[in-house]
């Protein structure tokens, strides 16, 4: 059951932090990140904003909590993947672990505000430190020794959890609205427009964004984070983990 459906099947009269979460959730889902105040919030369930404070105790809080729902989520998506059969050859890490990250990166394009959120914590939640976890296990099973996984989840990044950090990124191109993209439409034209007025200074990069294109924005997390960009960057890595994982064999 996701967020929105707890939200939509809890009680109204049972004010709880996990009803708090999951219609914050919902609004954020609906209106965008921007639009999840504490206000707003208030509104949306139908209480006094000072109510809130009994269940979270500061916007912070708040957003500790709306990672740890999507998190869960994300937890619950991947305990439904078949797990490796004991008799797996160890060179099924690689399928098993890109079948994991893109499982996570499907809830993520359900909750595409989320991004945003997790790059900004500084708090652990567990369900996102039992993922990786999970992720860890997988390669040990391929062979992998500690010291290369270490390696591996530098080099995979915000991808292992299943979404690329932009090196740079126009304002409002983060995926924030109802829409699942109109933001990222916006900001992609003017930073086209801009970069364009610069074409004698930065050629390169004008006939490169002339060339190619995002044209399904239900799987963009972001400016360039595309499903095709991120599947190719993924690949990429695991590819080379595959070579290397080899060499230790």
């Amino acid at each position: 059951m996701t967020s929105r459906q707890r939200a939509a099947t809890a009680p109204r009269s049972a004010l709880t932090r996990a009803r708090v979460l999951g219609s914050a959730v919902a609004l954020a889902d609906r209106d965008g990140l921007g639009a999840l105040t504490m206000r707003s919030l208030a509104r949306e369930l139908g209480i006094e904003a000072m109510s809130l404070y009994h269940h979270v105790s500061n916007k912070e809080d708040l957003l500790d909590g709306v990672v740890d729902v999507v998190a869960g989520e994300i937890q619950e998506a991947v305990g439904r993947l078949d797990p490796l059969p004991d008799d797996a050859p160890p060179s099924a890490w690689r399928s098993a672990v890109r079948r994991q990250i893109l499982t996570a990166r499907a809830v993520l394009l359900r909750h595409p505000w989320a991004t945003t959120v997790l790059e900004s914590r500084t708090s652990f939640s567990l369900h996102v430190v039992r993922y990786y976890d999970s992720l860890l296990g997988l390669m040990r099973r391929g062979g992998l020794s500690y010291d290369l996984i270490h390696h591996a989840m530098h080099a995979l990044g915000s991808r292992a959890l299943g979404f690329s950090q932009e090196l740079f990124e126009p304002d409002g191109a983060t995926a924030d609205s109802a829409a699942g993209g109109a933001a990222t439409e916006g900001a992609d034209a003017t930073a086209t427009a801009l970069l364009e007025q610069m074409a004698d200074q930065v050629p390169h990069m004008v006939e490169m964004l002339a060339e190619v294109g995002h044209e399904e924005p239900g799987q963009t997390l972001g400016w360039c984070d595309d499903q095709t960009e991120f599947e190719f960057g993924l690949d990429l890595i695991l590819d080379g983990l595959e070579r290397l994982a080899a060499d230790q064999r």
